[in-house]
């Protein structure tokens, strides 16, 4: 997957605000290697089992020239002594490396970040979704108790909400996953779910409480405060840019991508029409007051002078790329003193005053970002059903999709046997389950809550 200079900014606004509030909650980045060796992923069984058949091994070093003159070919006497697996994510190589950082409680807690790239041997690939190589952000702690550990694991997934929420618009639902949708290698996996305009979920965040497995497995143990020798507790979270997938779906329309203010890599665009070089000097200089004032309020602004393309060309253009705000100014617009200025997300269009211009606009982004996540919220509350019955539930499923609230027996087999049937999915436990008696849609069996089901990426 490619990603072009004008997605990559905003991937870049989406990692500059997370990493942000990451160190804000006391967590620091570092880097650790993108090659593991094999040997590492065998000392976590259910790990490895989760991510054996995504990983991509490299068993040689060196190329050489094929002797029979058909290019180059791999050198076969330049085999590794042991494979090395490129990271599909980093629990071994950091816990490894923890093991030579912790002794005591006094080492603990260790808060780390990494930003990285890592590799999933995807089959069937869809662009930011599922891609064998993506881009990310995993955060590996070490605690000293599981109380610890577990309000780290549900803090991490709260900041992510907030992001989401705040930053991209999307409204998300957190809770627990099943034991069948756990991470590999997680006592206990944290989710933010959100809800596409197709109908399908996306998991678009998540947090583990990882227990003593990785130290156990990694034999990372400290002395604590009474003197005793335990195992540390551990957690990993992350998001990459499936949020990027996210963003698109949740929002775009058929004139193309919609962007919420805080996200958008200019939040306004000028254009000028003009006919002559003598109106486009003097909306110039009124361009670059308007503009002074705007970054003045931290409003990102790009001025579109550029004469090589048409107004209109640049309007269509603007809008595919989701850009907030668009001023237009001409001739006229300077004898009255006004602009014309264009929303994307309702595509409405107003004449407004030049005076007050940027208070006017600072309102406007606010106004788009709020209607943006009120879009989205209005949606997925018209697409959370809730259903009694297994047949109710397979006709909403296939008539129309969304979030399914239905009671479950709580076991992974049932579960099973509704994904083979119908390849919906127990997108999460909410946290805000309300206690409920009732009979799981499936075996008839009791249930003590409605969980959320639905089709998903």
């Amino acid at each position: 997957m490619v990603i072009k200079p004008y997605g990559y900014a905003i991937w870049e606004k989406m990692q500059a605000q997370l990493d942000k509030m990451f160190k804000e909650t006391g967590h620091v980045n570092a880097y650790f290697p993108l090659f593991i060796p094999k040997s590492f992923f065998s000392k976590e069984a259910s790990h490895v089992e989760g991510f054996a058949k995504e990983c991509a091994v490299v068993t040689h070093y060196r190329l050489m020239n094929d002797p029979n003159g058909k290019g180059i070919i791999v050198d076969p006497d330049a085999k590794l002594e042991e494979e090395l697996i490129v990271r599909p994510t980093s629990e071994t190589i950091i816990w490894s490396t923890y093991k030579t950082w912790i002794q005591s409680y006094r080492d603990l807690p260790i808060l780390v970040n990494q930003w990285a790239n890592v590799v999933r041997w995807e089959m069937r690939t869809r662009l930011f979704l599922r891609t064998a190589e993506f881009l990310w952000q995993e955060g590996h702690t070490a605690h000293a108790t599981s109380q610890e550990a577990m309000e780290e694991a549900e803090r991490m997934v709260n900041v992510y909400a907030t992001f989401v929420e705040e930053f991209m618009a999307l409204p998300v639902i957190k809770g627990s996953k099943s034991a069948n949708e756990r991470f590999a290698g997680a006592l206990e996996t944290y989710t933010i779910e959100a809800l596409m305009q197709d109908g399908k979920a996306l998991q678009s965040g998540t947090s583990h409480f990882l227990g003593q497995n990785f130290a156990k497995a990694f034999d990372v143990r400290f002395t604590n405060k009474e003197g005793k020798e335990d195992f540390v507790w551990a957690t990993s979270w992350g998001v990459s840019t499936r949020l990027m997938g996210a963003l698109i779906m949740a929002h775009s329309d058929d004139n193309g991508l919609v962007l919420p203010p805080k996200l958008a890599p200019f939040q306004v665009v000028i254009v000028p029409i003009y006919k002559q070089d003598e109106q486009l000097a003097a909306i110039s200089e009124k361009v670059d007051s308007i503009v002074s004032k705007l970054k003045a309020l931290g409003i990102s602004v790009k001025y579109d002078n550029n004469d090589t393309k048409k107004p209109g060309w640049k309007f269509a253009e603007y809008e595919l790329k989701g850009v907030p705000v668009r001023i237009a100014i001409g001739p006229r617009d300077l004898e009255n003193g006004t602009v014309e200025v264009a929303r994307r997300d309702t595509l409405e269009k107003q004449v407004v005053s030049m005076d007050g211009i940027e208070l006017y606009i600072q309102q406007l982004l606010d106004a788009i970002q709020e209607n943006i996540y009120k879009k989205a919220f209005d949606y997925r509350t018209g697409m959370t059903t809730p259903v009694e019955t297994y047949e109710e539930f397979k006709e909403v499923l296939q008539n129309k999709g969304g979030f399914i609230s239905a009671h479950w027996d709580g076991t992974p087999e049932t579960e099973q046997a509704i994904k083979d049937e119908t390849k919906a999915t127990i997108r999460c436990i909410p946290f805000d389950q309300v206690p409920e008696e009732g009979k799981c849609i499936y075996s008839g069996k009791p249930s003590k809550g409605r969980v959320l089901f639905a089709l998903a990426y």
